[in-house]
């Protein structure tokens, strides 16, 4: 099993990046995280699934750990190969991905190529409540302070849909409605920009 690769980037596509290690060229379907930070000719690191199959071998490169973690979760929907995996954390960040589930956002996730209403549905009713806030923040590389002070305050139906959603990624119900009323403080008028904060650090 090769699960970490450190080398030179050679060169890449959209979908793959070519590493230099020890002399040794690794091909790896790698997601948006990775290709943020590659230059080629630089040292990169990526943490790797391997996947065999009888007609061949493919590489599949992370940001770091986490961001693999996340990917092993996707692909156990069923319908849901590494491919399509890769490619859904290519074109959404770990942020998106975890804010569309708590949404049920299907026709965000319906915009990742290939990816159909149907297979989208059965990723977010599959995956909600398994994907916690502390794993999508980690894979995003971010950090998380979550608020202590319980609110008092009645909430409103667009407040509570909120809070539902930030409780599904693993807050509790007090910190979920502390982080609204802080979102709200922030600027935040709808229940996206509201989790979108929230994941992103800034609550």
């Amino acid at each position: 099993m090769i699960s970490y690769l450190r080398g030179k980037v050679l060169t890449t596509t959209t979908e793959t990046v070519i590493l230099d290690v020890n002399g040794v060229g690794y091909e790896a379907y790698c997601t948006g995280a990775v290709f943020r930070k590659l230059t080629v000719g630089a040292v990169a690191e990526l943490y790797t699934y391997l996947q065999v199959k009888e007609d061949g071998i493919t590489l599949f490169g992370f940001d770091n750990p986490k961001e693999k973690e996340l990917f092993l979760k996707l692909i156990t929907v069923s319908g849901v190969g590494p491919k399509m995996g890769i490619s859904i954390l290519a074109t959404l960040s770990a942020d998106d991905f975890a804010l569309a589930i708590a949404t049920a956002d299907v026709k965000r996730l319906s915009t990742v190529k290939g990816l159909g209403k149907k297979t989208a549905e059965k990723i977010v009713l599959e995956l909600h409540g398994k994907i916690s806030a502390a794993e999508v923040l980690g894979a995003s590389g971010d950090s998380l302070t979550l608020p202590t002070e319980t609110p008092t305050a009645k909430l409103s139906a667009l407040d509570e849909e909120a809070v539902s959603a930030l409780m599904g990624l693993g807050f509790t119900r007090a910190e979920s409605a502390q982080a609204v009323k802080k979102a709200h403080d922030l600027g935040a008028t709808t229940v996206e920009e509201i989790i979108m904060k929230a994941l992103q650090g800034g609550i």
